[in-house]
């Protein structure tokens, strides 16, 4: 067995590691140790949950508050800590606790889990994630924690509610134990803006806050220079922000903001903007929300977050390569530059590659959802594939009336978005000798 293990490729590895963990988590769900008195939960229920909370999404097809109990809860939050920083970063940090040697295979696997270029500085990159994560996850379970006790005196229950949340939402996780996920938040500005603060802090990148960090330590701060990759995801992460904001704006202020003061619909716009990056959390029901609304969210949904990051998506930086080379190509400009840099041509075809596998798939999920329950409205199936290939975890409620095929199919997307298009490609791709000759040449019609 080990022998076989051996063989296998990184990127087969990595994968196997994560499905590993899901069946795993399965069976610690379905132990009647982690459910509430008197509930019972389907095997398959319980996969789902467990592929729910190591993809980081959040959908789920039972009430996560009625369901588990305190140790089932506990359960959740080291699956999502798993799911959200990756097995790399934690096995990491064990290897180099116990003396252990990181070698190139770990290195390798290390650089597929967290999306990286090349092997140089993997460790320390590795440290720096899980440093970070684990300040913000305690700043912002400690915020909402004294909240809950102080303010909406929550008893000895206040830190339980403020740690599970600052997991969740820093790991974009989605999962609640409220029970209906923010709605009775829909009010409190101070829990929505703690709660938006740490989906930012999760979706933007393990890269950006590392390079924020170094920032921050820099004796000559004028003179850093971020990255081209930090300057990109930043600026598309935080226009599609304003973007959403504005359209769910205009779209809802003659219906679902018509009787609203406008901070209340501001909050409402921003909230749901930000988590759609993978959040999944949301103050209010999205049913509330017109057909277009729900239709934009499902596009917003279906880009994610940033690469290297805890969300899934195509990702944004693969959305703005995508939009800079239509944009060059109308232009007649052979090169993309951008904030003094030029793009290079194998990113700007691996953009395309992973924006056109990531609409196939969930086109293909769609049609299957579709075809097995077809009593189902067609923005409610489209809205749910986007939400679990973006592992964000909205819901219009379709989950829970899924059939098992159903939410076989909604499992495999979560799976596909968590672990990545381009991870996903390289499990199919081969290694071949560079080819010894080339066919006559000939162009095709395009468009």
């Amino acid at each position: 067995m080990k022998l076989s293990i051996l063989k296998l490729t990184p990127v087969q590895l990595l994968v196997l590691i994560y499905f590993s963990a899901i069946l795993l988590s399965s069976i610690l769900l379905f132990l009647p140790a982690a459910h509430r008195p008197g509930v019972e939960v389907s095997y398959l229920d319980a996969l789902f949950t467990a592929a729910t909370a190591i993809t980081v999404t959040g959908l789920t097809v039972v009430n996560t508050a009625e369901t588990y109990s305190t140790t089932g809860h506990v359960m959740l939050m080291v699956m999502l800590q798993f799911g959200g920083i990756g097995f790399m970063t934690l096995g990491t940090f064990l290897w180099m606790a116990t003396g252990q040697r990181i070698g190139i295979m770990r290195r390798r696997m290390i650089m597929l889990d967290q999306n990286q270029l090349d092997l140089a500085g993997l460790v320390r990159l590795m440290r720096d994630i899980l440093l970070i994560s684990l300040l913000i996850e305690a700043v912002g379970a400690l915020l909402l924690g004294l909240y809950f006790y102080f303010v909406l005196d929550y008893g000895s229950d206040a830190f339980l509610y403020g740690l599970f949340s600052s997991l969740s939402a820093f790991t974009n996780g989605g999962l609640d134990i409220f029970g209906n996920s923010l709605e009775d938040f829909s009010q409190d500005y101070f829990v929505q803006v703690v709660h938006m603060l740490l989906i930012l802090g999760g979706v933007i990148g393990f890269p950006v806050l590392v390079e924020v960090k170094e920032w921050f330590a820099s004796p000559n701060r004028k003179q850093f220079r971020f990255s081209l990759f930090t300057k990109l995801t930043v600026t598309t992460h935080f226009a599609l922000i304003a973007i959403s904001v504005i359209v769910f704006t205009a779209l809802e202020s003659q219906r679902f903001y018509s009787t609203m003061p406008w901070h209340e619909a501001f909050f409402y716009s921003l909230f749901n903007a930000i988590t759609a990056r993978s959040g999944g959390l949301a103050t209010m029901d999205l049913n509330e929300y017109s057909l277009p609304s729900q239709l934009f969210l499902s596009f917003m949904m279906f880009i994610g977050a940033s690469p290297s990051s805890v969300g899934g998506g195509i990702r944004t930086t693969t959305l703005a390569v995508v939009l800079l080379a239509i944009f060059c190509y109308a232009r007649g400009q052979n090169h993309i530059r951008l904030f003094g840099r030029e793009l290079m041509e194998e990113d700007v075809r691996k953009a395309s590659v992973v924006f056109a596998t990531g609409a196939i798939i969930v086109a293909v999920a769609v049609l299957v959802v579709m075809v097995e329950q077809p009593q189902h409205s067609m923005i409610k199936v489209v809205f749910e594939v986007c939400s679990a290939f973006g592992t964000t975890g909205l819901s219009l409620g379709l989950s829970p009336e899924l059939s098992a095929a159903g939410k076989l199919t909604i499992i495999a997307i979560m799976f596909m978005g968590r672990i990545g298009i381009l991870l996903l490609l390289f499990l199919i791709r081969k290694e071949r000798p560079p080819a010894s000759f080339h066919y006559p040449r000939e162009r095709v019609i395009i468009g």
